[in-house]
């Protein structure tokens, strides 16, 4: 009987590494291929039903027909112009799209505007009595506590927020006595307070003395 050679040769390594590419390369079966070619198609053409919602801005009713996954910080850019406020991380960490909702700041790229029909949301533009600044906007003027002013709108309708909170009697981690009926404004609770507003350029220290200044006001 012939003894069988079982011995590799190169030339078989290399033909079962380009067979072996070829299968992996090919994926899924033809008829697999189609039928998730087909899901995939449909996942796309299938439109998602728009809601309507009457949202109060800035004091005025807007009745808008949105995708229900829409942010209240798209609508307010794409769908009714207030570019005020910004689109900075949009993932709730840097604060430019902070906006105030019955008085209280929230992040508008975290929200979406079916959560808020009947809450009186303002923004930056909402923010002057007429050609009267708000305290908190003439402080920033009059301190420069901006620099490229992308973060300002954020910046402000957070201050704005954040005194409220102080009145309040809000303590923070920064606060020395947390039961105290209301925090000191030091230069450490306004820093704690506003650290969730990021300004790239580094204009903190004005952005301190401008809110410092505007606490009397308010």
């Amino acid at each position: 009987m012939a003894e069988t050679d079982y011995r590799i040769t190169r030339r078989a390594v290399l033909e079962g590494g380009a067979a072996t590419c070829l299968f992996l390369a090919s994926g899924l079966p033809v008829g697999a291929q189609s039928a998730s070619a087909t899901v995939a198609t449909a996942r796309v053409t299938t439109p998602i039903a728009r809601i309507p919602m009457t949202l109060r801005i800035n004091a005025t009713e807007h009745a808008l027909e949105l995708d229900p996954r829409t942010t209240l910080l798209d609508t307010l850019r794409n769908h009714l112009g207030l570019t005020g406020s910004k689109k900075g991380c949009d993932h709730g960490q840097c604060g430019a799209c902070t906006v105030l909702v019955n008085g209280r700041r929230i992040n508008s790229c975290l929200a979406l505007s079916a959560q808020h029909e009947g809450d009186e949301v303002t923004t930056i533009e909402g923010l002057a009595d007429g050609n009267q600044l708000h305290p908190v906007q003439a402080a920033f003027v009059a301190h420069d506590g901006f620099q490229c002013g992308y973060c300002t709108p954020g910046q402000i309708c957070s201050a704005v927020g954040m005194l409220e909170e102080v009145r309040a009697g809000w303590p923070s981690h920064a606060s020395a006595d947390v039961a105290a009926a209301a925090a000191a404004l030091t230069e450490a609770e306004i820093r704690e307070r506003m650290s969730g507003n990021i300004c790239r350029c580094a204009a903190y220290p004005n952005i301190v003395a401008a809110i410092r200044d505007a606490a009397e006001e308010v």
